[in-house]
């Protein structure tokens, strides 16, 4: 590119960081590394009644978690004499005047009494989109819109096109929710004398019923998934993969590799379907990188409240043994993986493993794991093995053994 590329990530501390805005401000990194570029994150605070911190902190976390950085960092709320000395200007030079307000028909403005608006030029615009090509508006249905409550009280339209032109900015990737803003941006643009960045409206992400996606669809909020144990970087390949295709069948990507293979020209049209299997399976593709350490750290994460990593776990002797196999035949085979725990071996894992070939896996891999654990669902066995430690493990087995021998002799 024959300019220094330039983007901005421009979320509202009104709420925590969205899955949605997450994949934006991701998409906005993606272009920017690739190219060599620059990236400018913008709080954008100017709702003062809704902006909080504690907001703009889990932004800034969230983003940090998933490895996404920024060269420069902004609020709005810090820009008012910028603002206000392009406002000024606007009056002078007659693109934008003082309006009386009829408190009554003006309720939207807080029942203000004077205004500045936008001197309307009532003209087509006509702008062309990466994603979606050209699109064009007859503005004169925006009237003379409202830019500022007053000289110190921008409004958004106003605030983020004079911020886009004095940080240089030169593409801007945003929902495509925002497009029916750009008309409003390039009327401001071509008031104040600033040059038209490149647009790329992307996708919107929805719900598994194809509305936007929503709390009635699930967690929505970054945070809520890395408090579940996702891993960073899963949640990065999978949202870069919710509107954009690299034209391959390559699924699973680093950081670095989405950044080589990230290009405007592949982001699709249509609505990207946020489906947590999805995610689920892209996080364990990504677990199986990671050094076993890691996995076994990651592992015992996830199960410390688990029932059987607190207290003993308590039997039914039904779900003991493997499907057609026996009782007698679950006792049988407990016993010799108790055996086998017992001599300690360092590749006790290996051991049991062969022994389950040769006289059926699920007939002693199954009581094994439910014995240990004391579920029908938890890690496999031998991870179980690992993690219960051979003291553990020992006085579980037997105590499995016990009561398949105090059934038999109910019985």
């Amino acid at each position: 590119m024959s300019e220094k590329v330039i983007v901005r990530f421009p979320p509202s501390p009104t709420g925590n960081l969205h899955i949605g805005t997450a994949r934006t401000l991701l998409f906005n990194y993606l272009f920017a590394k690739k190219h060599g570029g620059k990236i400018v994150f913008r709080s954008e605070d100017t709702d003062r009644e809704r902006s909080k911190k504690e907001f703009e902190d889990n932004i800034v976390e969230g983003l940090e978690w998933l490895g996404i950085n920024y060269d420069e960092f902004t609020r709005q709320s810090e820009r008012g004499e910028i603002y206000k000395k392009y406002l000024q200007k606007m009056l002078d030079d007659g693109t934008a005047y003082l309006s009386q307000e009829s408190i009554l028909k003006d309720v939207e403005n807080n029942n203000r009494e004077e205004v500045i608006r936008f001197k309307n030029p009532n003209k087509m615009v006509k702008f062309d989109d990466v994603v979606r090509g050209e699109i064009e508006f007859d503005t004169t249905e925006l009237h003379d819109f409202v830019i500022a409550k007053s000289l110190e009280e921008p409004l958004y339209h106003f605030a983020v096109v004079v911020d886009d032109y004095e940080m240089g900015v030169t593409h801007i990737l945003r929902g495509e929710d925002h497009i029916s803003n750009t008309p409003r941006q390039i009327l401001i643009q071509e008031a104040i004398g600033a040059s038209r960045p490149v647009y790329a409206h992307i996708p919107l992400i929805l719900g598994q019923d194809r509305s936007k996606l929503s709390k009635r669809h699930g967690a929505t909020a970054v945070s809520e998934y890395r408090n579940k144990g996702y891993l960073p970087e899963a949640m990065v390949n999978y949202l870069a993969l919710l509107g954009w295709n690299p034209g391959t069948e390559k699924e699973i990507f680093t950081m670095e590799e989405l950044i080589q293979e990230f290009d405007l020209g592949k982001i699709q049209k249509g609505g990207a379907i946020f489906d947590e299997k999805k995610l689920q399976w892209v996080n364990k593709e990504h677990i199986k990188l990671l050094p076993p350490d890691k996995q076994r750290e990651l592992l015992l994460e996830s199960i410390k409240d688990e029932p059987y990593m607190v207290g003993e776990p308590v039997l039914d002797v039904e779900q003991i043994a493997w499907k057609k196999s026996t009782k007698e035949e679950a006792r049988m085979h407990l016993e010799k993986v108790r055996e086998m725990v017992s001599k300690g071996t360092f590749d006790i894992g290996e051991v049991v493993m062969k022994y389950a070939e040769t006289v059926g896996k699920g007939n002693v891999l199954w009581p094994m794991r439910y014995a240990l654990s004391g579920a029908t669902a938890s890690p496999d066995p031998i991870t179980l093995l690992e993690i219960l430690g051979k003291e553990k493990s020992l006085k579980r087995l037997e105590n499995a053994i016990i009561v398949l021998n105090e059934a038999q002799v109910s019985s």
